[in-house]
C-alpha cells in the first residue's frame, strides 16, 4: 500500500545484480572447489537458484550477502519442472552440468507472462558442440559421452537472435570443452560480462565479453575463486526515475554509471538532473519533467527491463511520447493497471502511445510481471492518495528489500499481509 505525494530524499545503497547472480551461482557447477561470491542480493530468484544447486549436491553457506558453494560432491544432474517452472533461468545449469559432468536432464521452461523465450538457440549451440540432446516428455536429456574424453567440442555458433542466458549458457560449456569455441550474435550485457570476469578468475580463458563476438578456449579443469556480483543497474535506473518523478533528489551508492548511459540519457532528456562520480549517481527531479521516447533494444542500447518505468514517468511528463517495445511481444500488460490510475495510454502493436496527465489517482491495481510492478510503485508514489499493489510476489523476484528503501527516502509505502 501506498501513500503517495511524497518527494524521495537521501541515499541507499543498490543490491549486486539478479541477472549476474542467476548464472554466476551456477558456474559453482564447473568446479570442485568452492567459489565464495559476495554482493549477493535477498531476492525470491536468487533463493531458487541455491534450492536447485542444493538438491543437486553443491554445499551451500549463506551469511548476508555473501554465499560461498561447494559443487565437489554433486549427486543429481537433473533440473526438475517443479524448480525450473518457477523461474526460467533454472535452464543456466544445463551447460555446466553437461561441460563437468557430460549428462543433464533439465526440464523445459514453462510459459512467462511477458512472452516467449526460447532455448532452442541454448540447445543448437550445445550440439554444434557435439553433445547429443533429446527432448522427451519435456524435458531435455543432453549427454557427451560418445565424444572424445567425454568432452564437449569447441565450435563456431552464430546465434540467430540475441539472447542473454544463452550466451551465459554457452560461454560456461566452452569453458571446459576441447579446443577453441566462438560465439557469434553473443549478448552484451554487463552481466555477460560480469559472468565472463568470474570465469577468467576461475581460470577460463575468455576474450571479447561485451563485444557481439566472444572466443573461449577450452581448459581441462576450473578452480573457485572470490567474486563480487556487480551492481544492479536495473535496480538502479527504478531509484533514479522515482527520484525524478517524485521530485526528489536522491543519491545512488554502489553503482557503475557507465552501466546506465542509455538511462541517464533519457532522464536528462526528461528534464531530470543527474550527476556523476565513480560509484555514485545523483539525480534530481527539477520541475515539471518532459515525454520521452523510449525504444527498447539488446545493450548497449535502452534496456527493456526499464520501458515500463519510464512508461510510469510518461503518464505524468508534459506532452506525448511513444514507448516502442522490440525485446518482449507481451510487455505491456502494465498499461491496463496504469490506466486504472487515471494514465492515458493507447496500444498500437508494439508501440504505446502515452499522453501526460496532471495527476495520477491512487487505486487498487494488480502486478503482472517484475517489471511492470516496479512501474506501478513508481506510479502509486506520486498518486493522489492510496495506491494498492496486489501480487508483489513478483516484485520479491527482483528488487531488494523495497519498501525499506523507499521508505528510508521519505517514502509512505507498507507492505500488507
Amino acid at each position: 500500500m501506498i501513500q503517495g505525494g511524497n518527494r524521495l530524499y537521501g541515499e541507499i545503497t543498490i543490491s549486486g545484480a539478479k541477472n549476474a547472480a542467476l548464472p554466476i551461482l551456477c558456474a559453482s557447477l564447473l568446479t570442485e572447489t568452492p567459489l565464495n561470491l559476495s554482493s549477493v542480493a535477498a531476492l525470491k530468484d536468487i533463493d531458487t537458484t541455491i534450492k536447485l544447486l542444493d538438491i543437486m549436491g553443491v554445499k551451500i553457506t549463506r551469511n548476508a550477502d555473501k554465499v560461498s558453494l561447494d559443487a565437489s560432491d554433486v549427486t543429481s544432474f537433473e533440473a526438475t519442472y517443479e524448480m525450473v517452472k518457477t523461474m526460467r533461468a533454472s535452464i543456466l545449469v544445463l551447460g555446466p552440468l553437461l561441460a563437468r559432468f557430460g549428462t543433464a536432464r533439465v526440464s523445459l521452461p514453462g510459459g512467462c507472462a511477458i512472452g516467449s523465450r526460447p532455448v532452442d538457440l541454448h540447445i543448437k549451440g550445445l550440439q554444434a558442440m557435439g553433445a547429443a540432446i533429446h527432448i522427451t516428455h519435456g524435458y531435455i536429456q543432453a549427454s557427451t559421452l560418445h565424444l572424445p574424453n567425454r568432452r564437449l567440442q569447441g565450435a563456431r555458433y552464430y546465434m540467430d537472435l540475441v539472447t542473454v542466458t544463452g550466451t551465459e549458457n554457452l560461454m560456461m560449456a566452452a569453458s571446459l570443452a576441447q579446443g577453441t569455441t566462438i560465439l557469434e550474435n553473443a549478448a552484451k550485457e554487463p552481466e555477460v560480462v560480469d559472468l565472463a570476469d568470474c570465469l577468467i578468475k576461475m581460470g577460463a580463458k575468455i576474450r571479447g565479453a561485451g563485444t557481439d563476438v566472444i572466443t573461449v578456449e577450452g581448459v581441462e579443469r576450473l578452480s573457485g575463486t572470490d567474486h563480487n556480483i556487480v551492481c544492479d543497474r536495473i535496480e538502479a535506473g527504478t531509484y533514479m526515475v522515482a527520484a525524478a518523478m517524485t521530485g526528489g533528489e536522491v543519491k545512488l551508492l554502489n553503482v557503475q554509471a557507465h552501466l546506465l548511459d542509455a538511462v541517464i540519457e533519457k532522464l536528462r532528456d526528461a528534464g531530470a538532473i543527474v550527476t556523476v562520480d565513480t560509484e555514485t549517481i545523483t539525480v534530481k527531479g527539477d520541475g515539471q519533467l518532459k515525454a520521452v521516447n523510449i525504444r527498447t533494444a539488446p545493450h548497449p542500447a535502452f534496456p527493456t527491463d526499464m520501458q515500463a518505468q519510464f512508461m510510469a514517468l510518461n503518464t505524468v511528463a508534459s506532452g506525448v511520447s511513444k514507448v516502442t517495445e522490440t525485446i518482449f511481444e507481451n510487455r505491456f500488460m502494465h498499461v491496463q493497471e496504469m490506466q486504472r490510475l487515471g494514465a492515458d495510454i493507447s496500444i498500437d502493436g508494439n508501440t504505446a502511445l502515452v499522453k501526460g496527465v496532471e495527476f495520477l489517482d491512487g487505486a487498487t491495481v494488480m502486478a503482472t510481471d517484475l517489471r511492470a510492478s516496479a512501474s506501478l510503485v513508481l506510479a502509486g508514489l506520486v498518486a493522489r492518495g492510496e495506491t494498492v499493489i496486489e501480487r508483489i510476489y513478483h516484485l520479491d523476484r527482483g528488487y531488494e528489500n523495497l519498501e525499506a528503501k523507499l521508505n528510508a527516502l521519505g517514502a509512505n509505502v507498507k507492505r500488507l499481509s
